[in-house]
């Protein structure tokens, strides 16, 4: 699909400084698209991506694309049992890599790194060949290494929807030198905060949002580069607003901030940093190919849970009785046309969550007159305490507010009278201890009885995905498990 390399920008490896140009990318991409053809590949054949976060990566997804082809983008730190599990799921034609990896050991598709020079003719057929828009484009994971896999799959017809509506909110003055810190095995990071500038001929400075002194050094990075755009979630913004010194040229014209719960005090602290009240809460999944929508605080004031309007698509409520409304309360579903053609192999998962040409999107919350969106929670994630709902996601906001709290994650513990009771795990700021019983008495001046948690967990760190997501499952895992021992 060679449209999607025409406007191609340049990218920069902000640590190493290793840049490459327009030129240098779009040759890259053709001498790749070459070895990939001599390999047999073309439409429709499924290719794992098991590097990423350089030019390199990039260079290997647009000659995938080029021959019509599906990239399945894999975290590079997965064991080899974990893509062997991707890969007997998947069945690709081939696994792509940087370097010799050990997690590639006892795999039975061929593993290539398209960066070294072979000998390897080039197939005589015309490389790119002919594809459609609706052919499978992308694969993304949103869990099951370790299980069964869940991919989301996205056709070159949703992520160009997706990238064209991003472009049309975000002006080419904004995103004209555009900072990435997220992986480019996550929506987050490979859609809106890598694919939306480079393929409008922006320019792309990569680093890694999880070495903690490249996050110590963010604002000096911003002035360096001349960063203009940058987005990343709230675990990252938690640690820069605390230890990274605020970028002092003033060219950051825009931040985003998504793929978990923001709180208010939080927004009120980037824009404080940054020097810019053009700080966007987003609203997105990986099933919508990743921004749905975003409130800025340039129009509106920094509020829990408040994430704006659509940008593109439709938004609705569906009620527990049911009914889809237009405004009300429950949860948000939406039409869009960057919504995924479904997940790979799991026909149960789809009749789950599209119902009548909306998508069950998890989220509770709200759609005012006006269709402004606010979320209150995820419904998986719902306490059932007797009957009453509790979102955890108030109660995390909450904690975060106390002075001695870095992090906070509430989640269910089953309880043999209410059925699920309260539970919450707390990390400490640096230098500081929490203490408990202090923190429940605190807690009981903000929140219902029924809200108060009942089990409290200190941690040194709160776990969170390679994407800087808190799993409450795996926390709640880790916190019940250390208290049986």
């Amino acid at each position: 699909m060679k449209i999607l390399t025409e406007n191609l920008g340049s990218i920069t490896l902000g640590t190493s400084c290793e840049y490459w140009s327009s030129e240098k990318l779009a040759n890259e991409v053709a001498k790749r698209t070459g070895r990939l053809s001599g390999l047999g590949i073309g439409r429709g054949d499924r290719v794992l991506i098991l590097h990423g976060g350089t030019p390199s990566f990039f260079a290997d997804l647009f000659a995938v694309w080029n021959l019509g082809g599906c990239a399945a983008c894999l975290n590079p730190g997965l064991t080899a049992s974990e893509v062997n599990t991707i890969t007997e799921f998947l069945h690709p034609r081939a696994i792509l890599v940087a370097s010799k990896q050990d997690n590639i050991s006892g795999t039975k598709v061929d593993t290539v790194d398209l960066g070294v020079e072979t000998e390897q003719k080039v197939a005589k057929e015309s490389v790119g060949g002919t594809g459609h828009l609706d052919d499978e484009a992308l694969i993304l994971f949103t869990s099951g290494t370790t299980g069964t896999p869940k991919g989301v799959v996205h056709t070159f017809r949703s992520l160009l929807s997706r990238i064209a509506l991003n472009q049309a909110e975000i002006s080419s003055e904004d995103s004209r030198v555009t900072l990435s810190p997220l992986p480019t095995h996550f929506g987050h990071g490979l859609i809106g905060n890598c694919l939306t500038p480079l393929l409008a001929g922006q320019q792309l400075i990569m680093v890694s949002g999880s070495d903690l002194k490249v996050v110590a050094r963010l604002g000096e990075l911003v002035d360096q580069y001349g960063v203009t755009f940058m987005s990343s979630v709230p675990a990252m913004w938690k640690l820069v607003t605390k230890i990274a010194r605020p970028p002092v040229d003033g060219t950051l014209r825009r931040i985003h901030i998504g793929s978990a719960p923001l709180s208010s005090d939080l927004w009120n602290l980037v824009i404080e940093w940054s020097g810019t009240r053009k700080v966007v809460n987003m609203y997105g999944i990986t099933e919508t190919a990743n921004w749905l929508g975003g409130a800025s605080a340039a129009g509106m004031e920094p509020e829990d849970g408040l994430v704006g309007r659509m940008w593109g698509g439709s938004a609705a409520v569906l009620t527990e009785e049911g009914n889809i409304l237009a405004k009300g309360e429950g949860e948000i579903i939406v039409q869009s046309p960057t919504l995924m053609s479904g997940y790979h192999k799991r026909p149960e998962l789809n009749d789950e969550v599209l119902v009548n040409g909306w998508f069950r999107t998890g989220d509770v919350g709200t759609i005012g007159a006006d269709g402004i969106i606010r979320l209150t929670g995820r419904k998986k994630f719902e306490i059932n305490r007797a009957g009453l709902k509790i979102h955890p996601e108030d109660i995390d906001i909450l904690l975060e507010r106390h002075p001695d709290v870095r992090e906070a994650c509430a989640f269910a513990v089953p309880d043999a009278i209410s059925g699920e009771i309260v539970g919450v795990a707390v990390s400490a700021v640096e230098g500081q201890t929490v203490n408990l019983n202090a923190l429940e008495t605190w807690c009981r001046e903000y929140l219902a009885r029924e809200k108060v948690p009942e089990k409290w967990f200190a941690l040194s760190e709160i776990p969170k995905t390679d994407r800087g997501k808190i799993n409450r499952d795996i926390v709640a895992a880790a916190c019940l498990d250390k208290n049986k021992r």
